[in-house]
């Protein structure tokens, strides 16, 4: 299955009826989902990439609430997540998820990051949400190989989907094309895996 080129499109993957994640380009702020997830840093601050916008356009509530939680809990270790408010966003939350600082690969990094995207999950179905998007958590300026995260979160987003009793769409709400073509060659190559239950690609054209 190839992908399309110079043309903007998604990719769904059909995991059980009703269960769907899709992959798609955009802007995670604008999303329409239940629940977004912030790519947070451990003291749940402001910062750039999708931290800083989502805090911009969410408002002051989203980090009155973050300040909260970090004076109740302290810093917030790589792999865990935190519900917040989610301002003036069209969610109803934020998952903040701290994701790990990419260090070559030998300090756990793997095993953080899916934490990040099976806490969120967790958070999610517990809330009873029914949709959630995520980001592409670490690969901002922590740094995180996106062909390798791509590796671990298409099947951890997969197996946390098809346990979850509320939540039926999770959407990867990637930056630019280059990030959406790294994830998408991830989900086609992972359709058929060696364990567990294959899933269907389906690739839709969208309009610019």
């Amino acid at each position: 299955m190839d992908l399309p080129r110079g043309k903007n499109y998604d990719v769904s993957l059909l995991v059980g009826d009703p269960h769907e994640i899709r992959l798609v380009r955009g802007d995670i702020t604008q999303y329409p989902a239940d629940a977004i997830v912030n790519a947070a840093n451990s003291e749940l601050l402001p910062g750039g990439g999708v931290c800083g916008a989502i805090h911009r356009a969410g408002g002051p509530l989203i980090a009155d609430e973050c300040r909260r939680i970090r004076s109740e809990r302290g810093s917030l270790p790589a792999g865990q997540a935190v519900a917040t408010t989610a301002g003036r966003l069209e969610a109803k939350y934020v998952i903040h998820a701290v994701g790990p600082v990419w260090q070559g690969g030998d300090h756990g990094e793997a095993e953080m990051l899916a934490s990040c995207y099976r806490e969120s999950m967790c958070i999610a179905d517990e809330l009873k949400l029914h949709s959630i998007a995520f980001p592409a958590i670490s690969t901002g300026i922590f740094g995180y190989p996106v062909e390798q995260a791509a590796w671990i979160a298409i099947p951890l987003l997969i197996e946390s989907l098809r346990v979850a009793k509320n939540l039926v769409f999770v959407s990867l709400v990637l930056f630019d094309k280059t990030m959406l073509d790294v994830f998408a060659t991830a989900a086609i190559a992972q359709r058929k895996p060696a364990s567990g239950d294959p899933y269907e690609v389906r690739i839709g054209i969208m309009n610019d």
